[in-house]
């Protein structure tokens, strides 16, 4: 039984860190159509620069920590924006060539990120608690899953709140509903969309940090490695949906834990069966209304 309550605790955990580079990639699909391959570099440009602040603040410091998230944020944020208003805003409506620079500035920005840090991955240190673990059930939990729970938790409550109870998030609700409507409305949503990549590159660069304490190791590859995952989950979500994203990151991480535990490492294959699943019987995803 405990080997059960641990597999669904870190199970959770790790799709926490699924949900938050997925939401950037749902609101982005979901409003702009824009299949953005370059959205796994904000994580690792975020758990780079992370790793940087926190071992000059001191590493093993609570302070260093929590600066490190705040930074990790602010650098998938930044780069996001840019990302969006230097390339992206000139190509809607042109997905072939949204593609190509997207998956261009990916590998670009990888380059980079090897050149500055080097191809070899780097090892993050964090407060002594983060190293240790809870007892429940009889299951021995470490503690930096119940960090990366919390903070997903976070994002998502905040992202629900400003999409519900702000301007600019009803602009975002009803451009995901109807674009074309919007428009015509004379609404500027050059903004929104800037905005919505704002926030899914700061819940990516976040993610990255936490992705870095989750695993032990940040490179400039691991966002590249994470997307991969997040996209599956973005689908299997439904594009566009906030809280299918969160649903299907918790059920994609939950079903890699066991298949990978009673299945001979077989989680990986398992996943792309249940998207598979998916795609042939709800081609609009479990919360989505749009087909692919």
């Amino acid at each position: 039984m405990s080997t059960v309550i641990l597999l669904a605790i870190t199970g959770v955990g790790l799709g926490a860190i699924y949900f938050l580079v997925a939401s950037g990639l749902s609101l982005i699909y979901g409003l702009m159509g824009v299949l953005n391959f370059a959205h796994g570099v904000f994580l690792s440009l975020g758990g780079l620069l992370g790793l940087e602040v926190a071992l000059r603040l001191g590493a093993a410091t609570w302070t260093g920590f929590a600066v490190s998230l705040l930074v990790g944020a602010l650098a998938g944020a930044v780069f996001a924006a840019a990302t969006e208003r230097i390339l992206v805003q000139k190509l809607y409506n042109r997905h072939i060539e949204q593609v190509l620079v997207t998956v261009g500035l990916a590998l670009a920005a990888v380059a980079l990120f090897d050149g500055i840090w080097g191809t070899d991955p780097r090892f993050p240190r964090a407060p002594a608690w983060l190293g240790e673990t809870t007892s429940i059930g009889g299951a021995n939990v470490p503690n930096r899953v119940f960090v990366a729970i919390i903070a997903a938790a976070v994002v998502l409550a905040a992202i629900v709140l400003f999409l519900k109870y702000t301007r600019y998030g009803m602009i975002i609700r009803a451009g995901v509903e109807n674009r074309a409507m919007v428009t015509a409305l004379g609404i500027d949503v050059r903004t929104a969309f800037t905005l919505v990549f704002t926030i899914g590159g700061a819940a990516a660069g976040m993610g990255g940090v936490l992705a870095s304490h989750h695993f032990g190791y940040v490179s400039p590859m691991l966002g590249q490695t994470l997307l991969i995952f997040a996209f599956i989950v973005t689908v299997i979500g439904g594009l566009g949906s906030l809280i299918g994203a969160a649903v299907a990151s918790v059920l994609v991480a939950l079903l890699q834990q066991f298949a990978n535990f009673y299945l001979g490492g077989t989680g990986d294959f398992a996943v792309v069966i249940l998207l598979a699943v998916v795609l042939l019987t709800r081609p609009s995803g479990l919360m989505g209304r749009k087909a692919l």
